[in-house]
């Protein structure tokens, strides 16, 4: 390595938790990456947010549901890492996602599709790509759900990719071992972001009803967050490994 400061790609950073992560992860000493789908000005303006931090950053356009996608963006990080004169990441985050709300009897093939896209071969085919560039004793985290833990109802296809992340997640941190790699899950409750139309946010029922069964009596924010990501990539807790750590503030417990 020709740097000291940790680099951190969080996929989905540019809103939501993705960028909570990475302005917390910025705030703990990581250089970032982060990727976005759509909207550049909005990634753009976390980018300068990190920067006012005092550490580097970098937004990169990558659509994670889009395999033609991948070579291209593995070559745009690498072309990142050398202009920061850096040959590898110290952390992955495999954050960017999309919500379903749909009961089982009507959610159709394409809906199904697109969740296994974003959510599982999206995620795996990209750390499959990452590999070389993950430093040898480095982290990586994939986001779940608390969603994998309870059941309610219309979530079921967007519950089974994450449930497919937390398998996935053992079985990196089994291969990876040898490396000094590890693997952990985290998984959030509900949060009030812009996630899925901002439902949790702005649905009164809705965030009534998370209160209600949540043992601090509320829904979470961003910030309950983003600090748990700063914390299970800190190498200080490098000894969780194969682990699903949930933030939800005690939801159906």
């Amino acid at each position: 390595m020709t740097t000291t400061t940790r680099i951190t790609l969080i996929t989905g950073g540019n809103r939501g938790l993705g960028r909570n992560g990475a302005l917390a992860l910025a705030h703990a000493g990581s250089d970032i990456v982060l990727t976005y789908r759509s909207n550049a000005e909005e990634a753009q303006a976390v980018v300068a947010q990190i920067q006012a931090l005092g550490q580097r950053a970098a937004a990169l356009q990558f659509d994670v549901a889009d395999p033609a996608a991948l070579p291209g963006f593995v070559e745009a990080l690498r072309a990142q890492l050398s202009q920061w004169q850096a040959t590898h990441l110290h952390a992955l985050v495999n954050n960017a996602g999309t919500a379903l709300y749909a009961p089982i009897a009507e959610t159709t093939p394409a809906q199904f599709d697109e969740m296994v896209a974003v959510h599982l071969r999206g995620p795996y085919f990209l750390t499959q790509a990452l590999l070389p560039l993950i430093a040898d004793g480095g982290r990586i985290l994939n986001i779940s759900s608390g969603l994998a833990r309870f059941a309610l109802p219309g979530s079921s296809a967007y519950a089974m990719m994450k449930g497919g992340i937390e398998v996935f997640t053992r079985y990196l941190a089994k291969e990876l071992g040898a490396r000094g790699i590890s693997v952990n899950t985290l998984a959030p409750g509900a949060i009030e972001t812009d996630f899925g139309g901002g439902r949790v946010r702005d649905d009164a029922q809705v965030n009534a009803m998370v209160s209600s069964i949540t043992a601090l009596g509320r829904p979470g924010k961003p910030d309950d967050i983003g600090p748990v990501m700063v914390a299970l990539l800190d190498p200080a807790t490098r000894w969780v490994n194969a682990q699903r750590v949930e933030a939800s503030g005690g939801m159906f417990v």
